[in-house]
C-alpha cells in the first residue's frame, strides 16, 4: 500500500486552514538552533541540547496550561496567549523523552539542509502522547478511512492492524471506531466495511469475551453498535439506551435537523453552480447528512473540496448564530465553534473535506467520543483518538476538546503508532 494514502497530506501548508498553529509554534522555536549551527561536524553535539532545552520549556508551558484549565482560568495560561487557537491538553507531554526516539528514526539533529519539519513535530507529539497515556489508557477510538483502511475500501483481512487491535482488547482497553460513514441501524453495512477485522475476531481461539469491548459509532455520533462474542456480529444499540441528556436535547428534533440539512444542501448547490460543476457531481442526501460526490470520470481538487467545506461551514455557523437568543453582542460572547457542543436552539454539525468528497453531518466526533466516554465511564486523560483529519476542514479536530489525540496520515502510520503503544503496554 502506498505511503501516500491520504489526500490530506499534512505537508500541504500554503493556507491558514491547512496549518496547525501549535505545531507551527514549535517548528519556529526549533528553527533558531538549526540556523545557528553552521559547523557540520559539530551539528549533532550542538543541536541536541538546544532542541532538548526548547522542548523542556514547551513541556512546562503545557503543564501550566493544564493547571490553568483545571483552575477554571484557561485564559491566564501563557501558552494560550502564544497560540490563541490552542485546544485542550489532558495529559503532560514528555517531549524531551520522545525526542530521543524520533531523532533516532528521523535524524533530526544531524540534518544540515532540512530543519525540523511539520511532520517531524507531528511524530514527536504523537510519541510523547503515547508515552504519557499508555499507563492509564482505558478507551481508544479510531477514524475509519485513511486511518484503518484506504478511502472507501474495506478493512483488509491481512492487515497488521487486526492483530494490534486484538492486542489492545487483550490489555483490557475498550476500542471503538468513530466514523462519518452513516448507515442507520444497518449492522450488515458496517460489518462489510470492517470484514477483515471481524474475521480476525471470529478466528481468534482464546478468550473471546474481550470482543464485547468493541464498538462502532457511525454518522459521527448517531448510530451505535456493539460486537457480541456470542453470535459474532455487530448489534445496534437503540438511542434511548445510551444517549446522554445533552444529546437528547436536539437529536430527536427532526424538524430542526432537516432545516439544517436543507440550508447546507441549498448552499452546496449554489456554490457548485457558481463553480460550474453542478452537472459533474451528485448531491447525496441521507437522514443525518448531505454530501457532494464527484460523478465517474470527474475529480474535485483539494482546493475545491476545501472551498466547499469552508463555504458551507460559514453559512451553517451563521444559521446557528441566528438561533442563539440575545443581542448580537451577547451572542458573540457566548458562541462556540461549529465543532462544539451546541447552544440552546442550535444543531451541532461537522462540514468536512473527506479527501474526494465533501460532507455535512449532523453531530460531530466531539459528541461521538463524549457519548462513548459517558457510556464507558472514561475521562479525557484516559481516552485516545487516532485520526487523519486534524485541520480545520477535517472531522477529527473536534475530538481535541474531549480527549488526547494522535494525528496520522495513513494506515501504515496507525500501525507504527499501535506497535509503539502495544510495546509500552506489554512493559506495564
Amino acid at each position: 500500500m502506498s505511503s501516500r494514502t491520504s489526500l490530506y497530506d499534512v505537508t500541504y501548508q500554503l493556507r491558514a486552514h491547512k496549518r496547525d498553529r501549535f505545531i507551527e509554534f514549535i517548528k519556529s522555536l526549533l528553527l533558531t538552533p538549526f540556523i545557528l549551527s553552521t559547523k557540520p561536524k559539530e551539528q549533532q553535539d550542538r543541536n541536541t541540547p538546544r532542541y532538548l532545552e526548547i522542548l523542556g520549556c514547551i513541556e512546562e508551558l503545557v503543564e501550566d496550561h493544564i493547571n490553568c484549565v483545571q483552575m477554571g482560568k484557561p485564559d491566564s495560561a501563557r501558552l494560550n496567549r502564544l497560540v490563541p487557537s490552542l485546544g485542550r491538553f489532558f495529559t503532560k507531554l514528555p517531549l524531551q523523552q520522545a525526542y530521543e526516539y524520533i531523532n533516532e528514526n528521523r535524524s533530526i539533529s544531524t540534518r544540515r539542509f532540512v530543519p525540523p519539519s511539520f511532520n517531524d513535530i507531528r511524530h514527536l507529539l504523537n510519541h510523547a502522547q503515547i508515552l504519557e497515556i499508555a499507563k492509564q489508557l482505558k478507551l481508544i477510538t479510531f477514524d475509519g478511512d485513511y486511518t484503518l483502511y484506504a478511502d472507501g475500501q474495506d478493512f483488509a483481512k491481512d492487515s497488521a492492524l487486526v492483530g494490534l487491535i486484538i492486542s489492545l482488547l487483550q490489555h483490557g482497553i475498550k476500542v471503538a471506531i468513530v466514523t462519518a460513514a452513516g448507515y442507520p441501524g444497518d449492522a450488515v453495512r458496517y460489518e462489510q466495511r470492517l470484514s477483515g477485522l471481524l474475521d480476525g475476531f471470529r478466528n481468534f481461539k482464546k478468550n473471546k469475551d474481550i470482543f464485547s469491548n468493541f464498538y462502532v459509532l457511525g454518522g459521527e455520533c448517531n448510530y451505535l453498535f456493539q460486537y457480541s462474542p456470542e453470535d459474532e456480529h455487530l448489534h445496534y444499540i437503540p438511542e434511548e439506551e445510551y444517549q446522554p441528556e445533552f444529546l437528547k436535547e436536539w437529536s430527536t428534533d427532526e424538524d430542526r435537523i432537516q432545516e439544517m440539512l436543507n440550508v447546507a444542501e441549498n448552499h452546496l448547490k449554489k456554490r457548485l453552480k457558481e463553480m460550474g460543476y453542478e452537472q459533474k457531481v451528485s448531491i447525496i442526501r441521507k437522514m443525518r447528512a448531505v454530501g457532494v460526490s464527484p460523478k465517474p470520470g470527474f475529480k474535485l481538487s483539494r482546493e475545491q473540496l476545501d472551498e466547499l467545506s469552508l463555504a458551507v461551514q460559514a453559512v451553517l455557523d451563521q444559521h446557528n448564530f441566528n438561533k442563539i437568543p440575545g443581542s448580537p453582542t451577547t451572542k458573540r460572547r457566548r458562541i462556540g465553534k461549529s465543532i462544539s457542543i451546541p447552544f440552546s436552539n442550535t444543531i451541532p454539525y461537522c462540514a468536512f473535506n473527506g479527501g474526494s468528497d465533501v460532507w455535512v453531518d449532523i453531530g460531530n466526533k466531539l459528541i461521538g467520543v463524549k457519548v462513548l466516554q459517558e457510556l464507558l465511564k472514561t475521562e479525557g486523560h484516559e481516552t485516545l483518538h487516532v485520526g487523519d483529519q486534524f485541520l480545520s476542514t477535517g472531522n477529527d479536530i473536534a475530538t481535541r476538546n474531549c480527549c488526547c489525540t494522535i494525528w496520522i496520515t495513513n494506515p501504515e502510520e496507525t500501525q507504527d503508532v499501535l506497535i509503539q503503544l502495544t510495546n509500552m503496554l506489554a512493559e506495564i
